[in-house]
């Protein structure tokens, strides 16, 4: 058994360096799809709230159902999702809207768990190419009967660039990973925003 792993880490950090650089690849792939995803929240968020709100509180139905299906926000999706279903009772609004929110979470969530792993363990798997560049090395010189301090730093340095590609793969993902997760939370925040604002209109409608 030990030959085996011997025999595996015989053949060095290149296939570790290959797959960093396939994962860099996809990591680029999902922060672009999931910023075309997170874009359609364009906007100030704030002037459709306060427009929404101001509605309500004339009492415009037909005004907040026309600006919440006009516009591209998520928010905006949550929020006709419960307008939409006003006449089933505010019960019926809340588990509406609470619904459309769960499926809405689902789709800006997608593919997060790429990034995250990404950032996570990319740094260990180019430190895992580095072990395995280390011990190719020694064992290159042991072979060769080389000797001499220029001879095993070269060796080193070369397994060195395989913890270098890990740590340069993790650090976008990290960033992009906490961008998506801040900008996810901030959706929630408004989404529950916008329900409590359409809540608080059937509740004082009903007195």
């Amino acid at each position: 058994m030990a030959e085996v792993f011997k025999n595996l880490a015989l053949v060095g950090d290149v296939w570790v360096l290959y797959f960093l650089i396939l994962a860099s690849v996809v990591s680029v792939a999902v922060m672009v799809e999931r910023w075309l995803v997170y874009r359609v929240n364009k906007g100030d968020v704030s002037v459709f709230m306060d427009s929404f709100a101001n509605n309500l509180k004339k009492g415009d139905i037909k005004a907040a159902v026309k600006l919440a299906g006009a516009s591209s926000r998520i928010e905006a999706k949550v929020a006709l999702e419960g307008l939409n279903s006003i006449k089933k009772g505010p019960a019926s609004v809340e588990e509406v809207m609470t619904s459309r929110w769960i499926r809405e979470r689902l789709l800006l969530e997608k593919n997060l768990v790429i990034l995250a792993t990404l950032g996570n363990n990319a740094p260990f798997i180019g430190l895992f190419g580095t072990v395995l560049g280390i011990i190719k090395a020694f064992n290159d010189l042991a072979i060769t009967g080389q000797s001499g301090i220029a001879v095993v730093m070269s060796g080193i340095s070369s397994a060195l660039i395989a913890t270098a590609l890990g740590i340069f793969v993790a650090i976008p993902a990290v960033v992009a990973n906490n961008y998506f997760a801040s900008q996810l939370k901030q959706v929630q925040s408004n989404s529950e925003s916008l329900s409590h604002i359409v809540m608080a209109y059937l509740k004082e409608k009903r007195k």
